[in-house]
């Protein structure tokens, strides 16, 4: 029987499908079938990231709101960037042209926010990243702060269970996009708390994307946001996942992971592969990439607040990119993954890998109209408290921006919680120790609306002290004292990478960095009020929940006795700048000369 010419054609049609599929190339066929044709078997996948937001929708104040970038001639120059209105500009500009691209995050994009975000507990945050397209975001440890619930409400919606809906006639929808927890799981079920990865998928390409937080997520979390929760080892993680993805047929595989490294420059376009492949980075986030599966093609980092971008070999030899684009929507990473249709995954070899570069988010752009509406709107919201003044200073007093162990508004901090809890009826504090981590900005001079130079409103002072941590003030014999200071620099999360507490005035001492660990606290330097720390006797200590808790590394806090609750640390804050400012004598900037650094 011979064959219709319909069938010759058929039959032909399928031997052309057969030997372009054996040459491993697309061509296109009848009724929209795929087949393998030499000019795209491999698709450019651009990956734009960026990390910890941290709620920053309008730009920054202060060295918060500044990136440094290094100059040929060798000098510096700081940038002013950061602002959602800019951050989606620039993002939008960069996804012109790119069939596949992809958006996401690592970590922290909410929690420790401004008023503006925070008053409303982030809904106004995840708003705003619900309109920049993200598709997929790593929780942090920030995240945390509330609790797993309310980390839940983030992704699902629904109004706060206390504060109710903020807006009339308006339900929060929660996020549009995916927040993934691979390594988070309750402890008494073992379920997960949200999904631990997301499959991208445009025009027959697959992108995994796993995500998860730092495994030390109690150890900077307050015990209540952590309560019940699991969180696991994140090689073992990553490993896991990836070997599901790849088991699903998803080969392509990129990771956001809110850990981070510490590169040798805090210039944004310092070059971290030099003299050779990671070798300017240390930290964590180094071990992670060097341990992490073959089968993961690109790491997205975050936590530090740092800027990097680094080539860092998997097991394999092979070259694998490591990045990390700073903080608050100062900077965003485009990556560049070349996609092979055939294998299904990224091409990584030695001589052909990932590109990627960090981008600053300046103020040479035109702003993003839909993030200029929504700012306004939830700014006038705010506004009624936002825009209260409650203190004078008479320059910059420097926090988060501040490169030194001992930061001028971290002795202010401090001797507000000291004055606090001093009063014999507020608990008799004789000193206080605040953590560095949770100075969250600086106190700018310069006005960041209408107030007036010099003026600082309470949205400021909430900014720089968001968590409403509640203070405590306990007893510590004069040991403990010293232990404590001495796990600013020793023990397993502060050993490599010191947590320098701020203290309150009275309190002095020496570290001496040339030595290690323990060590490098000079025991017979430790005074208060000029008269050597008597190990046997009791001192009544002042801090936060989060410190007396044994946070950031301090179990010495958890052997406190005689605990008595305060006032909260912003209340504290509030406090001190009524009581030690006004316009006529507006508070200077302290010396910082508490901590005697020996390098």
């Amino acid at each position: 029987m011979h064959a219709t010419p319909r069938k010759r054609l058929a039959g032909r049609l399928a031997t052309a499908a057969v030997l372009a599929a054996t040459a491993g190339v697309l061509t296109a066929a009848p009724a929209g079938a795929a087949i393998f044709h030499h000019g795209n078997r491999t698709v450019d996948v651009q990956l734009l990231s960026f990390n910890d937001l941290h709620g920053n929708l309008e730009a920054p104040q202060g060295s918060s709101g500044t990136v440094t970038e290094d100059q040929p001639d060798g000098t510096k120059k700081v940038i002013p960037a950061g602002g959602m209105e800019y951050l989606a500009s620039a993002l939008r500009s960069a996804r012109a042209g790119h069939e596949y691209s992809i958006t996401a995050a690592a970590g922290d994009m909410v929690g420790a926010s401004p008023l503006m975000s925070g008053l409303f507990h982030d809904e106004p945050t995840i708003e705003a990243l619900n309109k920049l397209k993200l598709d997929a975001t790593s929780v942090g440890n920030h995240e945390f702060d509330e609790g797993k619930a309310e980390l839940q409400r983030m992704q699902r919606g629904g109004c706060h269970p206390k504060d109710g809906c903020f807006e009339k006639r308006k339900k929060f929808r929660g996020a549009d996009f995916s927040y993934l927890a691979a390594n988070v799981t309750e402890e008494k079920t073992g379920k997960q708390i949200l999904k631990p990865y997301t499959i991208w998928r445009h025009k027959g390409v697959k992108v995994g994307i796993i995500g998860l937080t730092l495994e030390g997520t109690p150890d900077v979390v307050t015990a209540q946001g952590v309560k019940g929760l699991k969180f696991a080892d994140e090689v073992a993680t990553i490993n896991k996942y990836a070997n599901e993805l790849d088991r699903k047929g998803v080969k392509a595989i990129v990771t956001l992971v809110h850990e981070g490294g510490m590169p040798a420059s805090g210039s944004y376009n310092y070059d971290c592969d030099t003299p050779g492949a990671g070798a300017g980075i240390s930290g964590p986030i180094v071990d992670i990439a060097k341990k992490v599966t073959p089968k993961v093609d690109a790491l997205i980092t975050g936590h530090t607040h740092q800027a990097y971008n680094c080539t860092i070999p998997d097991p394999a030899g092979n070259p694998r990119t490591v990045t990390s684009a700073s903080s608050f929507g100062r900077l965003y990473t485009d990556t560049t993954l070349k996609y092979d249709r055939r294998t299904k995954d990224f091409v990584r070899t030695p001589v052909q890998h990932a590109r990627a570069a960090n981008h600053v988010v300046d103020h040479d752009r035109p702003k993003a109209a839909d993030m200029t509406a929504l700012i306004d709107r939830w700014k006038k919201l705010a506004a009624p408290v936002a825009n209260r003044a409650v203190g004078y200073i008479s320059a910059d007093i420097n926090g988060r921006g501040s490169e030194a162990y001992e930061k001028p508004l971290g002795d202010v901090i401090a001797d507000a919680q000291l004055e606090a809890h001093a009063p014999a009826d507020k608990g008799g504090a004789q000193i206080a120790f605040m953590n560095a981590g949770g100075v969250r900005s600086d106190l700018a001079f310069k006005a960041s609306g209408d107030e007036g130079d010099g003026v600082v409103t309470y949205g400021e002072a909430f900014t720089v002290q968001p968590f409403t941590n509640m203070t405590q003030v306990a007893d510590l014999t004069g040991a403990q004292v010293i232990s404590v200071l001495q796990q600013q620099v020793s023990g397993a999360v502060n050993g490599s990478q010191p947590k320098i507490l701020q203290i309150s005035k009275g309190l002095t001492y020496t570290l001496d960095m040339k030595k290690t660990g323990a060590d490098r606290l000079v025991v017979s330097s430790v005074k208060l009020n000029g008269e050597a720390i008597d190990p046997a006797k009791t001192y009544r200590v002042a801090a936060n929940e989060f410190l007396m808790g044994g946070g950031d590394g301090f179990p010495a806090f958890k052997e406190a006795k005689n605990k008595l609750n305060g006032v909260s640390d912003l209340d504290a804050f509030l406090s001190y700048l009524g009581a030690h400012s006004s316009k006529s004598a507006p508070l200077d900037p302290p010396k910082a000369e508490r901590i005697t650094i020996v390098k």
